[in-house]
């Protein structure tokens, strides 16, 4: 879920976030010669995680607002504890005082501050990073070799930030897929790299087949 703040900062809100559920499907992908459907493997954070994340949101949202007010334009991205920052502020000093709130806030793990120190982007430019971002999605969907719903993928003046816990194939097909959409100017991997065996943990275990009585 992104957040982003009252009346400038709600522009462009949580479009990302709609665009990736409606591109939700997902084809099967074969893992150690089993075939996994994708729908199976939409989220590899834990429940608990899960929930963190929404409330580092959350909090994240409360809190900007009453330090900064309408100064600005920032949007929080919480990814398995990890907060990515994107946005803009008008000063280096308010720049810092973004990190330093958000670093404040419970169960965050690292930052990555992306805020530039520049003026407020315009409603066409965050309707050009909402496309983007669609296409981002649909691309990854086509491509029927990766999880789309895998990756949270986040665009900000033209930038493509790609969040979520993938192996080092996955972060590799993303890039690129991604790299050839239009509009595209850059792609900043927000990653966290994962095993082939930490993946295989991380999808939800089919129950054992009960024996027939006899």
């Amino acid at each position: 879920m992104k957040q982003t703040f009252p009346r400038r900062f709600l522009m462009g809100a949580t479009s990302a976030v709609v665009l990736a559920s409606a591109l939700g499907g997902c084809a099967p992908l074969v893992l150690g010669g089993a075939m996994v459907s994708g729908m199976v493997a939409t989220d590899r954070r834990t429940s608990g995680a899960q929930l963190d994340d929404e409330g580092i949101e959350l909090r994240a949202a409360n809190r900007l607002h009453d330090v900064l007010g309408e100064r600005g334009h920032v949007n929080v991205t919480s990814y398995n504890r990890q907060v990515l920052l994107t946005g803009e502020v008008p000063t280096a000093q308010d720049r810092e005082l973004v990190e330093k709130t958000i670093a404040g806030v419970e169960n965050v793990r690292t930052i990555v501050n992306e805020v530039g120190v520049m003026g407020t982007s315009s409603l066409s430019q965050r309707s050009s990073d909402t496309l983007i971002t669609g296409r981002v999605k649909a691309a990854m969907v086509d491509a029927q070799d990766i999880f789309a719903n895998s990756f949270k993928v986040v665009t900000e003046r033209g930038a493509v930030y790609l969040m979520g816990r993938v192996t080092q194939r996955e972060a590799d097909r993303a890039t690129e897929i991604t790299r050839g959409i239009g509009g595209v100017q850059r792609v900043v991997r927000v990653l966290e790299i994962i095993t082939d065996a930490e993946l295989q943990r991380a999808l939800p275990q089919q129950p054992a087949p009960v024996a027939p009585r006899s």
